[in-house]
């Protein structure tokens, strides 16, 4: 397979930089041919402009797909493919080739082949393969200096010393086995590198002028797969050196250049070892004369009675050494000189009104004189201190007004710069040529308010006026309204904050709260901000919320927020429906759980002997109902647990006691009485189908439906549902606690039917009929039941 072994990409050393630097993959071991099986390491390097900052992740693409992301810039491979890396705020590097070879014998070459290094380039077999001689070729040809006799298992390196472009070209070796057998290599193609490319020098000049600097710079690029050489640089003007000879700078500073200065320069660069040294092309500098340049001007340019005067004379052109010398002008068109020295600036501590004339300076060397055009000097009186006054259409600045701002100092000489401010803010300037004073217009809003002061400038120096406070009055907008409580739902009891606030208005503010369009409270808050008003909560509290806001510029409303209060379920009741007294194998039992108060919907879930029967929702918020056919495993406690979010709560448990039926005897008299109760039973059974059919031909349901309404039956009343008509004793079981005390009863209620039919189409017979009850348990109510657990071998009350 044929390996090409590629230059990534060049980082520059020095002068510009033209692109954000690639990452760069450096290998270990530093073949890109291993065989299968073995593993090769990456590092990834990025090279950033500011390397100040950590480097937080890398990214390794196999075949141009992420393969992974690390915090470290090591990467370990054993797939052959092209592998890239990429830095972070660094782009992607150049492809790097690995391949994982299966064959006998492999040729490893180095990823990247610079000039002037030494490149090994190793022929290996396997382990297992016997090899008696090795040959390198390159483009086809064996080298004859490169032939090894080798042991067996050994591994053979040649060696390409000071590499150059005649090395270029497409490597392989082969090999002969103890048995004659020939095995060959892999290709490697081979292209030696510039370590760094022909320096270029630059000048920041090449036409500069007589007497100014230059800056020389010898720009080349370093490779970044070599961050470890170091380059040295020379510069030099036709044949002569220039500074101290070699440096690792790749500038060189001309501080003061003169014509004689012009000629040919270029440069030098070579790596620290001198194996690699390359000269830069010559780069011609010409040396302009400068035209003598004289100028004078004062400062400030604006002079005032009893300020500093200072003339500077501006020269360009002459070449020094140097001395000024300054002049006046009289109108007499006489001149008198003021002072000689080498400094170009001449001073004036206190100027007077006397000082009013022209000036000049005169710049010379050894060789001639040079004489700048005058400047006038005019001496003007400073301004006095300025008053702002602020002129609003009302007595009370409000938003939207237009707000006047009037500044004027009553001395000083004009024009006359005139700067309003806001808070040390620079809200306008204005210019006053005639000595009057200058205004300024705001529409006002709530920002406006603060204080405000104004400045008078007429060159000599800004004079301040006294500040003034504005205040504007703000009407406040519509309040915001918002519920506050300690949970997601507002439950029965809660304290709820319910607070108003207006994001605009000037304090104070007049907040009122309405339930129902009634006042409920009223709260003010004078630093402005919104006001509170707490409530503890009651099932009254449901309802629509609003608020009011005020501050005597106009009141808003807010919008309407609707509070849902909700009830915790209480303790639920459980019953249970029977047949009979006792109830008996095959007998079907309902089981009713109602909790009395609670917001729905409501969750029932029905336990016997802490594990869960069903499962029931209510939306309705009446309690739910579950039959059981009995079998005798249904004897035990039974219990229910009702929740709608708010905490479960679970009732009494009720104990079940199940009997078998027990068979006929024999004889005459068992006969007769079988014979009886089956008349009877079939007598019922007609009634009660009569019963049920009536209604339902009228069009109505009947009177008793417990699958529809479980809840709506009176638990004093006995229950008919999926009963044999045979049976005459009705009981229903329940929990029996009238006063709350510390006695709870399981009872039993049993009423003797006289007349099946009437009992059946007449309810109200069973109220006036006598019962008789059962106390089948006693015991001690607990203040609150525990919640019976889901498959737990023990009952949920001890």
């Amino acid at each position: 397979m044929l390996l090409w072994v590629s230059l990534l990409v060049l980082a520059p050393v020095s002068g510009q930089f033209a692109t954000e630097p690639k990452s760069v993959i450096f290998l270990h071991s530093p073949w890109t041919t291993v065989f299968q099986g073995e593993n090769v390491t990456l590092t990834c390097k990025a090279f950033h402009l500011d390397a100040s900052e950590k480097i937080k992740w890398y990214r390794w693409y196999l075949l141009e797909k992420t393969q992974s992301e690390t915090s470290g810039n090591t990467h370990e491979v054993h797939e052959s493919g092209d592998y890239r890396c990429q830095a972070q705020d660094s782009p992607l590097s150049n492809r790097v080739g690995l391949f994982f070879s299966p064959a006998n014998l492999i040729l490893q070459a180095p990823l990247d082949v610079f000039e002037k290094e030494s490149v090994i380039l190793r022929c290996r077999a396997k382990a297992n393969t016997g090899l008696k001689t090795i040959k390198l070729y390159k483009n086809g040809k064996v080298l004859e200096d490169h032939t090894v006799e080798i042991s067996v298992g050994m591994l053979t390196d040649f060696h390409i010393h000071q590499a150059s472009l005649k090395d270029n070209g497409k490597y392989h070796c082969t090999g002969v086995k103890e048995d004659d057998q020939l095995v060959s290599s892999n290709s490697v193609k081979i292209e030696v590198q510039e370590l760094f490319p022909r320096p270029v020098l630059r000048a920041s000049s090449t036409q500069p002028t007589e007497g100014g600097a230059v800056t020389l710079t010898c720009e080349t690029q370093l490779s970044p797969q070599r961050p470890d050489v170091q380059l040295q640089f020379h510069f030099f003007r036709d044949r002569r050196s220039l500074g101290s000879g070699w440096g690792s700078s790749p500038e060189f500073w001309i501080h003061t250049i003169w014509r004689e200065n012009s000629g040919s320069y270029w440069c030098q660069a070579q790596s620290m070892n001198s194996s690699v040294q390359k000269q830069s092309q010559r780069l011609q500098i010409q040396v302009k004369k400068v035209v003598p340049d004289i100028r004078i001007y004062s400062r400030p340019k604006l002079v005032f009675e009893g300020q500093e005067l200072v003339l500077i004379c501006s020269v360009n052109g002459v070449p020094g050494p140097i001395t000024v010398s300054w002049y006046r002008k009289f109108k007499l068109r006489t001149e008198r000189k003021l002072h000689t020295s080498s400094e170009t600036e001449f001073k004036i501590p206190v100027v007077q009104n006397s000082h009013d004339g022209e000036y000049y300076c005169v710049a010379s060397n050894s060789r001639s004189s040079f004489r700048s055009d005058p400047v006038t000097i005019n001496v003007k009186v400073p301004v006095s201190h300025p008053v702002l006054t602020l002129r609003a259409p009302g007595a009370q600045a409000v938003v939207g007004d237009m707000m006047e701002l009037h500044c004027e100092a009553q001395r000083g000489s004009p024009p006359i710069w005139y700067h309003f401010y806001h808070e040390d803010v620079s809200l306008e300037s204005s210019s006053s040529s005639f000595g009057r004073g200058a205004s300024f217009n705001l529409l006002l809003t709530a920002e406006h308010s603060g204080n405000y002061f104004c400045e008078a400038n007429n060159g000599q120096g800004f004079q301040r006026s006294n500040t003034v406070s504005l205040t504007v009055r703000v009407p406040v907008s519509q309040p915001v309204l918002t519920l506050r409580a300690s949970r997601a739902q507002a439950v029965v009891g809660d304290m709820l904050e319910l607070h108003c606030e207006a994001q605009r208005g000037s304090p104070p503010i007049l907040y009122q709260f309405y339930h129902k369009d009634v006042a409920v409270g009223n709260s003010s808050a004078t630093l402005g901000g919104g006001a509170s008003f707490n409530l503890s909560l009651t099932t009254k509290h449901s309802g629509n919320y609003s608020c009011k806001a005020g501050n005597g510029l106009g009141v808003q409303q807010s919008e309407v927020m609707l509070l849902s209060v909700i009830v915790p379920v209480s303790r639920p009741i459980l019953t249970l429906r029977a047949p009979r007294a006792q109830a008996v194998v095959g007998d079907v039992v309902e089981l009713h759980c109602e909790a009395q108060r609670g917001s729905p919907p409501i969750l029932y879930q029905f336990y016997h002997k802490n594990v869960t029967l069903e499962s029931s929702m209510s939306h309705s918020g009446q309690g739910v109902s579950l039959n059981l056919s009995l079998t005798a495993n249904h004897s035990g406690t039974y219990s229910c647990e009702a929740d709608n979010g708010l905490g479960p709560q679970c009732s009494e448990a009720v104990t079940l006691s199940i009997t078998g039926l027990t068979g006929s005897r024999s004889g005459p008299v068992a006969t007769s009485v079988t014979g009886g109760l089956l008349s009877m039973m079939g007598l019922a059974a007609v009634a009660l189908l009569l019963y049920c059919w009536l209604p339902r031909k009228a069009g109505r349901k009947p009177t008793f439906d417990f699958s529809r309404n479980p809840s709506a039956s009176d638990p004093q009343e006995p229950t008919y549902h999926n009963v044999p008509s045979w049976i005459e004793l009705q009981p229903v079981y329940s929990n029996v606690n009238p006063n709350r005390g510390d006695v709870v009863y399981s009872e039993v209620w049993t009423v003797k039917v006289e007349n099946k039919q009437a009992a059946a189409s007449d309810p109200e017979l069973l109220k006036n009929m006598d019962s008789c009850v059962i106390y089948s348990q006693v015991k001690g109510a607990y203040t609150a039941a525990p919640k019976p657990q889901l498959l737990a071998a023990s009952t949920p009350h001890r």
